[in-house]
């Protein structure tokens, strides 16, 4: 049962319907906004969803403006509805992904296909959360859902998620937490809940769970993270799946595992993109993404036009000068027809002495570097707060660890795929982790960074199980760097650096830890794909002209700081705001302000803190909310600690203040 209370014309002369309740079956009512095509009264069309708790009517309402109306001018209802909790929908968010999440999902997704203006069919579109509920609910395989587009998503949300990697925890494990906690903190509207708008706020804030007590008590491989994780069952897949990421983004490795693990239709883009749309994505350049999406729901959701690419799209990056802000990065396009493909070759380097060769060594080699080595590294997830997030030059890291160096190269090379490197160490401590960053140094000394990986060295391979090492023992141990497509030039060199610590973007381990290497089982096998005549894959322009308009009212900022604290802490500092909206379609104004802090001293892990402050302001001009958030992550050598705070003020009077502080066992982490 659905009721519209409310409908306006956009722009583009297209009806838009909200709020439009869509009714579960225990009676909660989720909130949605609706684009409906101008031909909707007489000719049904399949309906485009796009599932999240991101807030339709402020905070993703430009992007929405933009991909849901062009969706509605090309023949499809377009559809962004609300996850219970969030926004103006009813109801609690418990989690991320859950099992309410999910069986509302499919209830909506049968909602949508029953009514009178849909064809039966329904597609999904999304990126990061939209993205990664897509896939799952694609996994679940409700009848009307033939299509989705999966936009900065993962498949696994324990190996390749936000909240550990290689078995390792990552510090934005609590960032991602401190977020959730300021999102979901924001008020509903009152236009469309009227009186109640308070009581349900109320209820929101007394009751939202702080999500980072959950994650860190599962810090291993479990059933907690399995569900959810459709690389667990790629089989339950039947919908047409269109994978896409940037190589810039945390989830690049997403697009070629789902490829070569779905049976249903499957192609895949990766640009050069950070965490955003390919059509607004940097660094440039952007696509004709919106076009690429058409073609796909044509062909899926309406049997029309001709078939869509089905390769696997990639941006092979050339060798550009590093840069915190990268407006646009050099390349050209190549395609796949099947991932793994088979024209992907393989090189082997050896670990010695010398450098990166084609011998191995007869010396061992020594990784020891202090806690602040990573300072040069870039964001886990650039774009998703800021655009000055990418990697810097590399050289002051490297200063810090062990650097092998191939010679220079006397042809170009293209490295398109996921290299391996084994190592035969032997570590002084039980338990740690290296990390592993390939590089481009260039004739000119600037160091490029190109990918990375991390192995959590008291794992088993699939991070089921926790196994201290035994110092003095050697062990062997082999792990994947992320995927990447990236030309390393003639006359440039490929660097391998190795560290024991990698922060801020790592949580470091107990204690510091020094591995010596025995080269004799130590290799990097590189992916190579020989330089091949064929045409390139081509794209539209970019759809770039947003529907809806909105005033900017404060501007957007972003400083970065590093210091020396007189003890020798390092400290970096950076503070995001960004700015003060007016959303014309909804007339709110929004606006917020990040500030986070990473403390680490060189010498010891466990001065490291986290700290993340969140400030959002939701109102219009007689009504003004404030939500502020702060949570901060210490530890000692067997726990971790957690404080938080959460206040909610409605104009100047605080209505609810809560606090947290708990402590959690250190695992293998």
């Amino acid at each position: 049962m659905a009721q519209s209370a409310g409908a306006s014309t956009d722009p583009a002369g297209l009806r838009v319907l909200d709020p439009v309740w869509i009714t579960m079956r225990d009676g909660t009512r989720l909130a949605a906004r609706i684009w409906m095509p101008k031909t909707a009264a007489h000719n049904a069309a399949p309906a485009v969803l796009e599932y999240l708790p991101y807030r339709r009517r402020d905070a993703t309402l430009p992007r929405d403006e933009l991909t849901h109306s062009w969706l509605a001018q090309n023949g499809y209802v377009g559809v962004r509805v609300d996850i219970r909790g969030s926004g103006d929908s009813d109801g609690h968010m418990s989690d991320e992904y859950s099992a309410a999440e999910l069986d509302d999902g499919l209830q909506v997704i049968a909602w949508l296909a029953a009514q009178s203006w849909c064809n039966g069919a329904v597609g999904m579109i999304g990126i990061s959360w939209g993205g990664f509920n897509a896939l799952q609910l694609a996994q679940l395989a409700p009848p009307a859902l033939k299509a989705a587009v999966a936009i900065c998503f993962t498949d696994d949300r324990y190996a390749d998620d936000i909240h550990y990697m290689g078995g390792c925890l990552l510090t934005e494990n609590k960032g991602w937490s401190s977020q959730m906690l300021a999102y979901s903190a924001r008020p509903p509207d009152p236009e469309i809940l009227g009186e109640a708008w308070r009581d349900i706020w109320l209820d929101r804030l007394r009751t939202q769970p702080l999500h980072i007590e959950t994650w860190l008590a599962h810090q291993r491989r479990d059933a907690y993270w399995k569900r959810g994780s459709v690389c667990e069952d790629y089989g339950g897949v039947t919908a047409a799946i269109l994978a896409v990421g940037g190589w810039a983004d945390a989830y690049s490795n997403a697009v070629p595992r789902t490829i070569a693990g779905l049976s249903s239709p499957v192609a895949g883009i990766n640009g050069p993109w950070a965490h955003r749309y390919p059509n607004v994505a940097w660094p440039e350049p952007a696509i004709g993404f919106l076009s690429e999406v058409k073609a796909w729901f044509d062909h899926w959701l309406k049997g029309e036009g001709t078939a869509p690419d089905m390769s696997y799209r990639m941006f092979v990056m050339e060798s550009d000068p590093p840069a915190r802000h990268m407006p646009a990065r050099n390349g050209r396009w190549i395609a796949e027809q099947s991932w793994p493909s088979p024209r992907i070759g393989t090189e082997i380097f050896y670990l010695s002495q010398h450098g990166l060769g084609e011998t191995q060594g007869d010396a061992p080699l020594y990784v020891t570097n202090p806690q602040t080595i990573g300072l040069a590294g870039q964001r886990f997830c650039p774009g998703m707060r800021s655009l000055d997030e990418l990697a810097d030059d590399q050289r002051a890291d490297d200063a810090q660890c062990l650097t092998l160096d191939t010679s220079p190269f006397v042809t170009g090379k293209d490295i398109v795929g996921a290299a391996r490197l084994k190592l035969r160490l032997i570590a002084d401590q039980t338990s740690g982790f290296v990390v592993a960053r390939l590089c481009d140094l260039r004739p000119d000394g600037s160091v490029a960074f190109i990918t990375m990986g991390v192995m959590n060295l008291t794992h088993d391979d699939g991070h089921v199980r926790v196994t201290p090492l035994i110092p003095g023992r050697p062990v062997d141990v082999t792990f994947s760097l992320n995927d990447i497509a990236y030309r390393l030039p003639a006359g440039h060199c490929l660097r391998l650096s190795l560290s024991t610590a990698y922060w801020p973007m790592i949580w470091p381990s107990a204690a510091p830890l020094s591995l010596q290497l025995d080269p004799t089982g130590c290799a990097l096998t590189l992916p190579v794909r020989p330089d091949i005549n064929e045409a390139s894959p081509q794209f539209g322009p970019p759809e770039q002209m947003r529907q809806g308009r909105s005033h900017v009212l404060r501007a957007a900022a972003y400083t970065r700081q590093a210091e020396i604290l007189p003890d020798g802490t390092q400290r970096l500092q950076l503070i995001t705001d960004a700015g003060l909206t007016r959303h014309e379609s909804t007339g709110i104004e929004s606006g917020k302000v990040i500030t986070e802090i990473w403390d680490i001293h060189p010498d010891d892990p466990l001065t490291a803190r986290h700290e993340t402050r969140w400030r959002y302001t939701i109102g219009r001009a007689h009504w003004q909310t404030r939500t502020e958030t702060r949570t901060v992550m210490t530890c000692d050598a067997t726990s971790f600690h957690i404080a938080a705070c959460l206040q909610a003020y409605e104009g100047k009077d605080c209505l609810v203040a809560r606090d947290w502080q708990f402590s959690v066992p250190r695992d293998g982490t």
